[in-house]
């Protein structure tokens, strides 16, 4: 029984992808068999550190947590990219010997395997860039019927999963703080996965949001990544900073003698931390004024939007899928998401999915940029 689970232990197919890309792609290279050795080796030894990467919060000397972190997860980027180029080449080659004479196909084995390589390296580096770059603004316009002449324009700068932790600090917190405060926003709003890490690891870096100005302030509502980190003391101090956090509640905002009500929900699995904390839409509308203008829901997952427009919002912000973060994944993502970027409707309810303002994991954002979103409301008609 021990020896037929050691057989079926995930650690061969972790240990087994690396190996069979290896051999797949350096096999065809002619590098020789010391060649393939050495490269399988060396793949394997790779991805071998990409679940430290994910382990780095107990280690105390945190530049070197760092370090491991920052060779993992861009070693996982990799690793991601490579396998799924792995696979495309299969199904190209196969396709190759089915329809063209055995001697021309076996012209296509090395090109092919050098093509995979540079485009997992090209995509991993492009990624990296892309990441690293400040988070472009982007602009949408949102319509609400019945919006009061006082409310049209009303605009919202929101950022979403940022994830300061490991290879994400202070200097990118600050590019981002930034950057928002320039959009001159009514309201600044932040949909949750803000930190990958303990308070005590990461208060300096997110510091800078303390920084952070609108007309009526900046709001905030937990992601699941909060959870992991510890959210009551996160919660703490993001209320030290400045910021209102709200939680399955509400705020009632008076612009130029118009109403406005935005709400914030808990993260979907905030009841398995802490079960008075189940995420309740209409709970976070209970007790507002029936003559608002607008009614706006941050909930940090676009999955909360059945019940906001059951309980009567006019839009949802959302984030939590990243877009995908990165090639090919987004390609992916809308098979587990209901809305996985952008705007969408659901009755009479608008959903704007952020692909997110950092990155989570390989600092890769190739083919899915990150965003610092600038909503505005609109007028329309039912």
């Amino acid at each position: 029984m021990n020896f037929r689970r050691l057989l079926l232990h995930p650690l061969w197919l972790f240990l087994g992808l690396p190996a069979y890309i290896g051999w797949r792609l350096l096999s065809a290279l002619s590098v020789g068999p010391e060649g393939i050795a050495a490269g399988v080796v060396l793949l394997i030894a790779s991805c071998l550190l990409i679940p430290f990467s994910m382990r780095t919060r107990a280690l105390h000397n945190r530049r070197l947590a760092d370090r491991v972190a920052w060779v993992g997860f861009t070693a996982m980027g990799f690793f991601s990219s490579l396998i799924v180029l792995t696979l495309l080449r299969e199904v190209v080659l196969f396709g190759v010997h089915l329809f063209v004479p055995s001697a021309q196909a076996q012209l296509w084995i090395a090109p092919s395997a050098l093509a995979t390589l540079f485009l997992a390296l090209f995509v991993t580096a492009a990624g990296l860039f892309l990441a690293r770059r400040r988070p472009a603004v982007v602009e949408v316009s949102i319509p609400v019927v019945g919006l009061p002449r006082a409310l049209q324009g009303f605009s919202i700068a929101q950022i979403s999963d940022v994830h300061v932790g490991p290879t994400i600090k202070r200097a990118f917190v600050e590019g981002i703080v930034q950057r928002v405060n320039d959009l001159k926003a009514d309201v600044i709003a932040v949909t949750g996965d803000l930190v990958d890490g303990s308070v005590q690891q990461l208060s300096a870096h997110t510091a800078p949001l303390a920084g952070l100005r609108a007309r009526h302030g900046a709001f905030f509502v937990t992601g699941n990544h909060e959870y992991y980190s510890g959210e009551r003391a996160w919660t703490e101090e993001i209320r030290r900073l400045g910021l209102i956090v709200l939680k399955n509640e509400h705020v009632v905002l008076k612009h130029e003698g118009a109403t406005l009500v935005l709400a914030g929900v808990t993260d979907p699995s905030a009841h398995h931390f802490d079960p008075a904390q189940h995420t309740d839409p209409k709970a976070a509308l209970l007790g507002a004024p029936a003559d608002a203008g607008a009614r706006v829901l941050l909930a940090h997952q676009p999955s909360s939007a059945t019940a906001a427009a059951s309980a009567g919002f006019d839009v949802q912000l959302s984030g939590h899928t990243h877009g995908g973060q990165f090639w090919p994944w987004n390609l992916f993502i809308h098979l587990f998401q209901p809305f996985s970027s952008g705007l969408h409707q659901l009755k009479g309810l608008w959903v704007y999915v952020s692909r997110g303002t950092g990155y989570w994991g390989p600092p890769n954002r190739f083919g899915v940029p990150s965003e610092i979103t600038r909503i505005r409301l609109v007028p329309t008609t039912p």
